[in-house]
């Protein structure tokens, strides 16, 4: 891309941190993408980014952004420090002066995407998995893409209030309790018999705290606090994430033998939209192989919370098989801030 495409794409992420609350990320992304140029090394590899830094691929600003974040809050800029909350004073008439100080530091924030494993999503995902859970009324193994540190992956160890109706453990440390919409969910009981994930970068709730603290951003408390307290929760018994392709995971974890009496659940949150084409037509075609062959004793089922192409919102969608019914659950906030619950039994048209 040029570099004015790439000085866009900054103000097109701007542009999604405004609509989804954050006005000092949207300051900060559009800063960048006015004010940095080939004095410092962070400003060359942004300007030649050899790939898509969009929004939806690549995402450099907010690469960034967590870099930014995370110099703040190890008191490595304090200049910067005063525009964070809770002072939030302007910003800075230009950041070239923070970039040049830390290019050093900030250079390995560009390696990898954001992973913020955003803890709210965990709401979404658990009133899909109530609805599974009314249907099957069996154990569940959970398998989970895109995983990060598994901090979705124990969901069942967080309470919920969706609906005005306790769900989850209620003797949690975390209690989520989204804007919700239309009937409550399933009153359901949601049993995981195991649970495993997969990413090509794993993080570690003990060690990688800091980092995925960082990538929220910091004018949203709620999430900052809700991110803490599921890390201490995930450190005390951390799930299992391997590191690896999806589609190469998920065709060698359908084909183990399962756990008797259970059902198997492959589950993602904002996650599909960034893997490759090649490697999501592969994991739907596992998904078809492996719905061929269930049955009503070893059913499988298929959870997806993405944003679908060419539609406005984020979708909770469950496919069943043996019978390969699929159905729109619900509509969601992509952090998971809200949810407008449709239905557990129309059939999905779209």
């Amino acid at each position: 891309m040029t570099e004015a495409e790439i000085r866009a794409s900054f103000e097109e992420q701007a542009g999604w941190c405004e609509r989804l609350g954050s006005p000092l990320t949207a300051a900060l992304c559009r800063a960048l993408g006015r004010d940095l140029d080939r004095n410092t090394e962070t400003g060359r590899r942004v300007l030649d980014w050899p790939g898509d830094p969009r929004p939806g691929a690549d995402v450099v600003a907010l690469r960034l952004c967590g870099g930014l974040h995370a110099l703040v809050r190890k008191g490595a800029a304090p200049d910067l420090a005063d525009c964070y909350p809770p002072k939030s004073l302007p910003l800075p008439a230009t950041l070239k002066d923070v970039v040049r100080t830390h290019d050093e530091a900030l250079l390995p924030w560009l390696d990898i995407a954001p992973q913020t494993n955003e803890v709210g999503r965990s709401a979404v995902l658990m009133s899909g998995l109530l609805a599974l859970a009314e249907q099957v009324q069996k154990p569940m193994d959970l398998l989970e893409l895109g995983a990060s540190a598994g901090l979705n992956l124990i969901l069942d160890r967080y309470a919920y209030v969706l609906g005005g109706e306790q769900r989850g453990d209620s003797s949690s440390a975390l209690t989520l309790r989204p804007d919700w919409q239309g009937p409550p969910p399933p009153d359901a009981r949601v049993e995981v018999a195991a649970r495993r994930g997969v990413d090509l970068q794993p993080m570690d709730a003990r060690r990688d705290g800091e980092r995925l603290l960082a990538y929220v951003w910091p004018d949203q408390p709620q999430r900052l606090a809700q991110l803490e307290t599921a890390l201490a929760i995930a450190a005390a018994d951390p799930p299992q994430i391997d590191a690896g392709d999806a589609a190469d995971w998920l065709e060698q974890r359908l084909d183990e033998p399962r756990l008797p009496g259970t059902v198997r659940v492959v589950l993602h949150s904002v996650a599909f939209q960034y893997f490759p084409s090649a490697v999501q037509a592969r994991i739907e075609a596992a998904m078809a192989e492996a719905g061929a062959a269930a049955d009503e004793a070893e059913p499988l089922a298929w959870l997806r919370y993405e944003k679908i192409e060419g539609e406005e919102n984020f979708s909770l969608r469950l496919k069943i098989w043996p019978d390969g019914s699929d159905r729109l659950l619900a509509t969601a906030h992509p952090h998971g801030r809200s949810i407008h619950w449709v239905s557990t039994v129309s059939p999905l048209t779209s």
